[in-house]
């Protein structure tokens, strides 16, 4: 597989096929069945997950809660006496010790090392300041940011007043309130994610009960969404890609779940890829050894050829041409397998990304 190109895993998608808006109501997804040892797929809807999962099986979700990372500051330059200047828009993609955060920039060509940035709240007063202390590639900054002018504040408590919830690019629409609820999933807990982790969006708490009742164990795992899971990739051979480390956490009641579900030869349902990467990892990490609780960083990237160890059955929604996360479900399930699937999907007009409808590989 070393030879495989990044074009390698391209398809034509209509524009009018990526999901702007999530669905009237949480979990009336339609779903994508597919047999990965196969190859047949069939159309299904997502409220039929429950009769596709066993009793016994471990269905992992990721906990983490997705932070309002996009902001709009402005530049404050010493030469001109800190006039402010034009509106920059700041992602955060991840925090990098106290106070400091990395972040992608734009216009990114504008902001040099040393510069302060100030984000203004809605009336126009300055809640946070920022300066640059080092300059990456892409747009790419670290960012130390000064404590909130409130000191009743803390940073996410101003984070939360005026930043925006980070729906991705290709949603062109400003974000909304209700992206607040909807680019959230029920189960999220553990804030820190720059994007959602989107097959988890589906779940309503009335269907994690009926899960349970139907005898499959539910446990969680934290791995926060950063550049390593959305970033485009900038080579042209699969070789060649090499992800941006992300934070995860496995808590000892979740690697008890997986201890026993191994030992047991129970099936491992993953819900997303995020959870297909954090398991993968943390079974590499052990070399064979039982899982124990901690929390460490992954950059995995699982691509055709990638001996799975740990999941059995993925959900997951539909990703971008030529993106890791299409490359990792091709190791899945095969790439061909995976491109017949998604062509039917596209002829069937499925919703695709983030907002978009799901696939159950089994």
């Amino acid at each position: 597989m070393s030879d495989l190109l990044i074009q390698n895993f391209d398809f034509d998608l209509p524009e009018e096929l990526i999901a702007q808006q999530p669905p009237p109501e949480r979990g009336t997804s339609r779903m994508l069945v597919m047999d990965r040892a196969t190859g047949a797929f069939k159309d299904s809807m997502f409220s039929e997950l429950l009769n596709l999962l066993c009793e016994g099986d471990l269905l992992v979700l990721n906990d983490s809660r997705v932070i309002p990372a996009r902001l709009f500051a402005r530049r404050t330059l010493v030469r001109e006496r800190e006039r402010p200047t034009g509106r920059i828009e700041v992602m955060l993609t991840a925090p990098a010790g106290e106070n400091c955060w990395h972040a992608l920039v734009k216009p990114g060509r504008k902001v040099a090392n040393g510069e302060r940035l100030v984000f203004p709240g809605l009336t126009g007063e300055i809640l946070l300041e920022a300066e640059v202390l080092e300059r990456g590639e892409f747009g790419e900054r670290l960012l130390e940011f000064a404590p909130p002018k409130d000191t009743r504040d803390d940073f996410y408590t101003v984070l939360e007043r005026i930043g925006h919830m980070p729906l991705p690019p290709y949603i062109h629409r400003d974000d909304a309130d209700a992206d607040r609820e909807r680019y959230q999933t029920v189960y999220a807990q553990e804030r820190g994610s720059v994007a959602a982790p989107t097959a988890g969006l589906h779940f309503t708490p009335a269907m994690l009960d009926a899960v349970q009742s139907r005898g499959v164990e539910i446990a969680r795992v934290t791995l926060h969404v950063g550049l390593g899971t959305f970033a485009p990739l900038r080579v042209e051979r699969v070789a060649d890609v090499r992800l941006h480390s992300e934070r995860y956490t496995l808590s000892a009641e979740t690697a008890q779940a997986l201890n026993r579900a191994r030992q047991d030869s129970r099936r491992v349902v993953a819900v997303g890829t995020t959870v297909v990467r954090t398991l993968e990892s943390i079974a590499r990490e052990a070399g064979g050894r039982e899982l124990v609780a901690h929390s460490g960083e992954t950059s995995i990237f699982i691509s055709p050829g990638f001996e799975f160890q740990v999941v059995d059955a993925l959900l997951t929604n539909f990703h971008l041409p030529q993106s890791s996360l299409l490359m990792l479900v091709s190791a899945f399930a095969g790439r061909e397998k995976v491109l017949a699937a998604y062509r039917h999907a596209v002829d069937s007009r499925y919703r695709f990304f983030s907002y978009g409808d799901c696939m159950l590989l089994k």
